[in-house]
């Protein structure tokens, strides 16, 4: 199944828009303030995150027009999500809100009306073939999550072992960890903490815990002495998880050499992307990406989004990513790439605009990263030769 598309009504900057996705990739091409943000969290209040960070509408999300008055402001949003193209398998988790189309195929409509009554906001999420819907489960939302990159992302933090990490998170729902009572790392883990311990009653640690424990004892009464040893982690599984890193390191560069904000970024979406690579996984395979391009060398930049084309058309996910790049825009096939300007989206799939094929062939043929700045500018200047070069900037 997929994102087919996405109905938004009285919703920030938009007051009734609809955009239509593509079952692979998807690059939602715009100026600052254009709208792909809100686009990218509409579906995120539908569907939630795979980190399941806290996510709650507010105040500024309802409509105002521009230049009315703040007591214009709608007073209701309404956000639907329309997926299609289910297996079997996918379809059992959703049967009691599943519709068939006039293919005879399955479809899930599923939307997210928010209300307010002056700064409280309230909001329930529905699903159903018709308009009345009727609420979904936890378990079936669940299959809906969708893998979310933010656009200021910390990559090199959110690797760093800690509690709640989101490494741990991305390991522990993967298939290889199902297994958490008997798995392997436990055992390691286990090896590990006797070989510390050791370290700690009979070598050169030994005078270190004595003393920890010689205070320990004084401190506490003699009906309730504690003692203290040192161990790497818990014995669970999500403990052991918590503890790892996940680095850089290139055998061209010295490992004491720090490597840079970009490359941080492709170890975090690599590490995200295991989450939509599950073989037996029989929910929604999406991913959405703010700024994809954010600290990478255009070349760079280029050789993720080809990359990520051909992950999806491989693997069955879905991508709906962001960009303000005419670099990207120009190394992807048309029907892929979403534009959008001035609170409105065009979608350049062929049959979506009054392109001819030759015409197609002809935009991706040329299209290089400087003639994507002609396409995708607000207007342009043709200018003869040098002196006018010179004097139309002046």
């Amino acid at each position: 199944m997929y994102l087919d598309s996405l109905r938004i009504i009285n919703f920030r900057k938009f007051k009734d828009l609809e955009v239509k996705f593509n079952k692979g990739l998807n690059l939602i091409v715009g100026e600052n303030d254009s709208g792909k943000t809100a686009i990218i969290d509409a579906v995120k209040y539908v569907l939630q995150t795979q980190s399941y960070e806290y996510i709650r509408p507010s105040y500024e999300d309802f409509h105002l027009e521009e230049s009315k008055k703040e007591e214009e402001r709608s007073t209701k949003f309404r956000i639907e999500c329309i997926f299609s193209d289910f297996e079997d398998y996918e379809a059992k988790s959703f049967l009691e809100w599943l519709g068939i189309d006039d293919d005879k195929k399955y479809y899930l409509k599923i939307w997210y009306e928010a209300t307010r009554k002056d700064t409280k906001v309230f909001y329930d999420i529905k699903a159903g073939a018709d308009d009345e819907g009727t609420s979904v489960s936890g378990e079936a939302r669940d299959f809906l999550r969708t893998t979310y990159l933010k656009p200021l992302r910390d990559a090199e933090r959110e690797l760093t072992p800690k509690r709640g990490s989101r490494l741990s998170q991305i390991l522990d729902s993967h298939d290889q960890f199902k297994n958490k009572d008997k798995h392997r790392l436990k055992w390691i883990m286990k090896l590990t903490n006797k070989a510390i311990e050791k370290y700690f009653t009979n070598y050169e640690g030994k005078d270190l815990l004595d003393d920890i424990n010689k205070y320990l004892s004084n401190f506490t009464l003699q009906s309730n002495q504690l003692n203290s040893k040192f161990i790497v982690s818990e014995n669970s599984l999500k403990s052991i998880l918590e503890k790892l890193a996940l680095k850089l390191f290139n055998h061209d560069i010295s490992e004491n050499n720090i490597q840079g904000l970009g490359s941080h970024n492709l170890l975090y979406i690599s590490a995200e992307l295991l989450l939509l690579k599950k073989l037996e996984y029989s929910g929604l395979k999406l991913a959405m990406i703010e700024e994809i391009e954010a600290h990478l060398h255009p070349q760079i930049q280029i050789r993720l989004i080809e990359a990520i084309q051909e992950i999806g058309e491989k693997n069955n996910i879905q991508f709906i990513l962001t960009s303000h790049s005419p670099n990207l825009a120009s190394k992807i096939k048309l029907k892929n790439l979403i534009v959008c300007k001035n609170g409105q989206t065009y979608p350049m799939g062929d049959e979506l605009t009054e392109l001819d094929i030759g015409d197609y062939y002809f935009l991706e043929k040329f299209l290089d990263s400087t003639k994507a700045n002609l396409f995708f500018a607000n207007a342009v200047i043709l200018v003869e030769g040098v002196a006018e070069n010179i004097l139309i900037p002046t």
